[in-house]
């Protein structure tokens, strides 16, 4: 009785922190694999979030052969769950691999901004804002999905 009323605690804690159409982010300040910190702003168009490794390199092979500045030219960007990484292998490989990409990468080396938003496992949670308020939201699976999400970003803000 005790563990089905500890699991139903989980999904309805889960449930209330999925993020919805109209509701208003909270800014918050993270460091990136450079170690310059982003605060989520009113000029962010675009957060995309992954929450595990598989999710991270759906958005690293959609934007291996993108220019630099790809992202914020679409004032998108990109914040991703280390938290679960050995932080050994952190160091040593992952950080100094990350540093070699052409687009920024918000850490959350901690779990503390990345649970927020209800990305799942092996997918990029796209959320679109106007003015720090979430306008759609869209989870990927993969990298073509994402690719065309991205090109369609740039078809909008251009019209």
């Amino acid at each position: 009785m005790k563990a089905a009323a500890l699991m139903l605690l989980c999904l309805l804690s889960t449930a209330a922190l999925a993020v919805e159409p109209g509701e208003r982010l909270a800014p918050w300040t993270l460091l990136d694999q450079h170690d310059v910190p982003y605060t989520l702003s009113e000029q962010t168009r675009v957060l995309l979030v992954a929450r595990d490794m598989d999710g991270a390199k759906l958005v690293n092979t959609a934007l291996e052969d993108k220019p630099k500045g790809y992202l914020e030219q679409r004032q998108a960007i990109f914040l991703a769950d280390v938290s679960r990484m050995p932080r050994i292998i952190a160091t040593l490989f992952a950080l100094p691999k990350m540093r070699d990409y052409n687009y920024r990468i918000l850490l959350d080396r901690d779990a503390r901004i990345a649970p927020r938003y209800p990305a799942g496992e092996g997918e990029v949670l796209l959320l679109r804002l106007d003015g720090l308020q979430v306008v759609s939201q869209q989870a990927l699976t993969n990298t073509d999905d994402l690719r065309q999400a991205l090109e369609a970003l740039a078809s909008t803000d251009s019209q």
